[in-house]
């Protein structure tokens, strides 16, 4: 895991220096990302909300507080997974991000992803699945399947603010997460009985 922070580190100080777009003008903290690549599963959200700009952390309001109730539910430790959003900084009001600033933070994504080389990503919310998987199908259509990124499985669910507002999605949302676990498992043990080393 310390080979994983090292790598990141140097993506991490180039995040918190960045001002390509006018969210540097209002942020309180770039919100990189968090957690460890253990369990091969990187979750991707949308952007920072107050609570995540307040502590530079991903997912730590009370979505987040979902997200961890959901991944116990799952039986997935938050500490053997990556949190981390398209958008590093937070839109102003909780705005969704514009096209041109998913565009201008996607290399840091980009590179996350390249060096934490999950086994599966987990997309929440209909925002972050379209960065990874463009197209207009809606959220009802996309989930429930295992889709493909860079060659990467990819899970797609519900954001957990949206089973906020809609607590009937949950039952749905823990089926996902549960695929995503299914499948990292899957993937481990094929890489460990004679896959890649």
């Amino acid at each position: 895991m310390a080979a994983v922070e090292a790598a990141l580190s140097p993506i991490a100080a180039q995040a918190a220096r960045c001002t390509a777009c006018v969210l540097a003008e209002t942020r309180t903290n770039v919100v990189f990302g968090s957690g460890s690549a253990r369990s091969g599963i990187v979750f991707i959200g949308e952007a920072p909300g107050a609570n995540e700009d307040a502590q530079g952390l991903p997912f730590v309001g009370r979505s987040g507080q979902l997200l961890d109730r959901l991944l116990a539910e799952t039986g997935i430790a938050r500490s053997d997974v990556y949190i981390c959003n398209v958008v590093k900084c937070r839109p102003p009001g909780n705005r969704d991000p514009r096209p041109e600033e998913a565009v201008t933070c996607a290399p840091f994504l980009r590179a996350q992803l390249e060096t934490l080389k999950p086994r599966v990503l987990c997309a929440l919310g209909l925002h972050a699945t379209r960065w990874l998987l463009p197209g207009k199908e809606p959220m009802a259509k996309l989930r429930g399947r295992v889709l493909e990124y860079r060659a990467i499985p990819t899970i797609a669910t519900y954001h957990p603010a949206a089973i906020l507002r809609s607590p009937g999605l949950k039952a749905n949302a823990l089926a996902d997460l549960k695929r995503a676990r299914a499948l990292a498992d899957d993937i481990a043990a094929h890489e460990s009985g004679g896959g890649r080393h």
